[in-house]
């Protein structure tokens, strides 16, 4: 953890942070893993969290030693999110913040790994809500070279706010400890929302790591606080 600085423009990731879909990842794999004998484990789980969807799934093959390709395993996957992805719903304190931000004319934009057809699955039940955000930024953006750890979703997003956002004026929310790296490596503060089953050794190296976005105070980092 580390001192809070003022910011003026809010990013989010997606999964786990906006959307309680990495509850569905877990449900998607695991499903898979079921036909061979193998676990879908945190210890797995850690390492993908925030990753592009093909270079994830080359870690789990890889880790859980399935005996499939790396492609072949996404194909199936993505069946399986098709059935299960419009269920996702708000995390607890998202909305109430969103909309609080917006309503005090605080630039917000999201930033995520999720492809565009992902997306469109994941946030089907909520549009009104995503149209909140100024833009978003998806993982097979072309502009995205490289996915979380390294920073580049973030600051193309900083770059797309109207007018463009500098770095250290911008905060980050994640869940994902390869999003957290990601932010930090832009330049920028992250509060970090971990899952509870995740390491706590994981989650060290955020600005500021919470339980829950309901326990988030906006004026930490100089934001017009809840009324």
């Amino acid at each position: 953890m580390s001192a809070q600085k003022p910011v003026s423009h809010v990013i989010f990731d997606m999964d786990g942070l906006i959307l309680d879909t990495e509850r569905l990842y877990t449900v998607t794999f695991q499903e898979i893993c079921d036909r061979f004998g193998k676990r879908y484990t945190w210890d797995v789980k850690s390492l993908v969290m925030g990753k592009k969807a093909l270079d994830a799934a080359e870690i789990i093959r890889n880790a859980l030693e399935l005996p499939m390709s790396a492609e072949e395993l996404l194909s199936e996957s993505r069946q399986i999110q098709e059935r299960i992805f419009h269920s996702a719903e708000l995390m607890p304190g998202v909305e109430k913040l969103v909309r609080h931000l917006q309503k005090h004319g605080v630039p917000v934009a999201v930033a995520t790994s999720s492809s565009a057809g992902t997306y469109r699955l994941k946030t089907s039940r909520h549009e009104g809500f995503f149209r909140l955000f100024s833009h978003v930024v998806l993982g097979d953006d072309p502009e995205v070279k490289n996915g979380k750890p390294l920073p580049d979703s973030f600051l193309v997003c900083a770059r797309r706010f109207q007018p463009p956002a500098s770095p250290e004026t911008c905060l980050v929310f994640e869940d994902a400890p390869n999003g957290v790296k990601a932010a930090l490596a832009a330049g920028m503060q992250v509060v970090m929302i971990p899952d509870d089953n995740l390491d706590p050794d994981l989650t060290q190296d955020a600005t500021l790591r919470l339980r829950s976005m309901e326990e988030f105070e906006p004026q930490l980092f100089g934001l017009p606080a809840y009324d």
